[in-house]
């Protein structure tokens, strides 16, 4: 059994790590908050925008938007958002499984676009294409940034780089639940079944539609973005308030620990006094 002194020095290392778990813990809750405030402003706006674009792709007209325009699908771009950083929990980690699975079960070539540093290394070390890779969001992305990486996926889009291009994303559900997440969003899908109700566009679907589609590509990366800050603050949350349990539930074990071995130093202590003054009479 290990000395006192030695379990009293692993409760001080035990104890100071729960002092750092749980400071980030408390800061995961305050940085989760404003991303879910943030979150919650930019849902509305961008479920309302696709159903603009949905609804003018339906329009009985000729519009023909390179963004809208399908063709075979020999090459696939995957945009994949992970986070920078670690400690929190399976959020990478299960992001990055769905992501090698579907990559796997691809039958045309796949590259990806990579925004966050553990996304573009882990498949660094494979033999997947990075067409781009974009780190160092912070903890509050701005729309500008989105635009930057909008304006390259739809550059890859009309030079031909891609056929298809989809976002995979951790979509945020709560602070405890985070769900891996897939959308297509180039070339824009017109809805199934019957159409529903004809719109009168002014000036023209088509001018409404040059000026939307690019702001839609926008918009989506930056929800999906913002998706992605949230549920990482959630599972960092929830990974940090894990790990301050178990070290509060490791202390306790050391503590009683530590208690036998003083309990077992002092009944030795005794017998060797008891032994000692039975010799002498």
């Amino acid at each position: 059994m290990a000395g006192t002194q030695d379990i009293r020095r692993r409760i001080r290392s035990v104890r100071n790590m729960q002092q750092i778990t749980k400071a980030m813990k408390m800061v995961s809750a305050a940085k989760l908050r404003k991303a879910q405030l943030k979150l919650n402003a930019a849902r509305p706006y961008a479920r309302q925008l696709q159903g603009v674009l949905e609804r003018l792709a339906q329009a009985p007209v000729d519009v023909l938007h390179p963004l809208l325009k399908k063709r075979p699908v020999q090459k696939v771009v995957y945009v994949l958002i992970t986070s920078d950083g670690g400690l929190c929990g399976g959020y990478n980690a299960n992001l990055i499984r769905k992501t090698s699975g579907l990559i796997s079960e691809s039958q045309q070539p796949v590259k990806l676009v990579t925004v966050g540093r553990k996304g573009r290394d882990f498949f660094r070390r494979g033999k997947i294409e990075f067409l781009a890779e974009y780190t160092k969001l912070g903890d509050n992305p701005s729309y500008n940034q989105a635009k930057e990486i909008a304006q390259e996926v739809v550059r890859l889009y009309e030079q031909g780089e891609a056929d298809e291009v989809y976002i995979l994303y951790t979509e945020f559900v709560s602070a405890m639940t985070q769900r891996p997440s897939q959308i297509k969003i180039l070339p824009i899908e017109q809805p199934e079944g019957k159409q529903g109700k004809q719109y009168i566009f002014e000036p023209s679907a088509e001018d409404i539609l040059n000026s939307l589609l690019p702001k839609y590509i926008e918009t989506q990366i930056f929800r999906t973005i913002l998706e992605g800050k949230a549920s990482e603050q959630g599972a960092r949350m929830t990974a940090m308030s894990s790990a301050t349990d178990n070290a509060k539930t490791m202390i306790d074990k050391l503590s009683l620990a530590m208690n036998r071995a003083r309990q077992a130093a002092i009944t030795t202590e005794i017998s060797e006094i008891v032994s000692g003054a039975a010799s002498l009479e």
